[in-house]
């Protein structure tokens, strides 16, 4: 029997007494800010069970952690046909690398770099208003947590539009290869707003919970995408979550997940957990150091791998 309540707090008294925190966010003031000290956790299990230690039930902003709700609306919306403007393979490149989008002619690696999402913005704009799509996009999370606490930081989506001037290029380059529909202001105010999503590790696990469900919504019992899309979504997490530190992250944890410069990580264990980490300190990937080497901690204590063989 494994007892998550020791395991997670034993976790967090080891990252709160970890020397090397990483480095924040500074290029996005607000980020810049965050005390790196901060460290949170929580799990919510398949028997509707939550385990949490630290600042689990203070917000942050979840950034490209938010590209796994945008990418499973758009599916919802557009299906396979998504796929024709997004690639599904990894990246090896930085999350906002625009030489790697110029060399593809405008198609993007994968959903979970920049530009992939940036494309699932436009998707889900088609001719709607921005502030139309937000809203839905706020439901969406809200419904999945169970939660309407859940909202936009704006002064984290002020900072990012006065400061994203790489994502304004890459929203040029595929725009000028044809592959935006909308302005490259109307989908980046869709973009950044959606990037300064702000929730708590709770919020988070609960919202992610799905993906351990085979795409059932455990607060309503009703399918949020079938076992097929949920599976494959965990299967882009697992490949493309951590940008170019994806593999060492595979071989480190053995999770799909996906992480956000704002020190938050969601983490899947198919038909077990759903796992959200923060701690606004980054490595040189632009993912959560702690976060990162807590989960590492917590698979090593409980032996949850995707890659375990399955028991006899």
């Amino acid at each position: 029997m494994i007892d998550l309540s020791n395991i997670v707090a034993d976790i967090a008294a080891e990252m709160a007494a970890a020397p090397d925190r990483g480095e924040v966010a500074s290029y996005i003031p607000p980020l810049a800010a965050i005390d790196p000290a901060r460290f949170g956790m929580a799990i919510v299990t398949s028997d509707g069970e939550c385990y949490e230690a630290g600042d689990a039930g203070s917000p942050f902003s979840i950034q490209s952690v938010s590209k796994v709700f945008g990418l499973t609306m758009a599916l919802g919306q557009h299906g396979e046909a998504l796929w024709r403007r997004i690639g599904r393979e990894p990246s090896g490149s930085a999350f906002n690398s625009i030489v790697q989008l110029e060399s593809e002619h405008g198609i993007p690696r994968n959903p979970f770099i920049n530009a992939g999402a940036i494309v699932v913005a436009d998707l889900l704009l088609g001719r709607s208003e921005p502030g139309e799509v937000l809203g839905e996009v706020l439901r969406f999370v809200r419904t999945l947590a169970g939660d309407d606490a859940i909202f936009i930081d704006d002064t984290v989506a002020e900072a990012e539009r006065a400061t994203g001037f790489r994502n304004v290029a890459l929203a040029n380059y595929m725009k000028a290869f044809g592959n935006l529909n909308n302005s490259v202001d109307r989908v980046l105010g869709v973009y950044f707003n959606q990037c300064a999503i702000a929730m708590t590790c709770r919020q988070l696990a609960q919202a992610g919970a799905y993906l351990m469900l085979g795409g059932r919504n455990p607060e309503t019992d009703r399918n949020v995408v079938s076992v097929q899309r949920a599976r494959r979504i965990n299967a882009l997490m697992m490949t493309c979550g951590h940008y170019d530190g994806s593999g060492e992250f595979a071989f480190r944890v053995g999770l799909p997940a996906k992480s956000g410069v704002g020190g938050g990580i969601l983490a899947i264990v198919p038909g077990t957990a759903s796992i959200a980490v923060w701690s606004p300190g980054l490595n040189d990937r632009g993912n959560s150091q702690l976060g990162s080497l807590a989960l590492e901690r917590l698979v090593q204590r409980t032996g949850w791998s995707v890659f375990d063989p399955p028991a006899c």
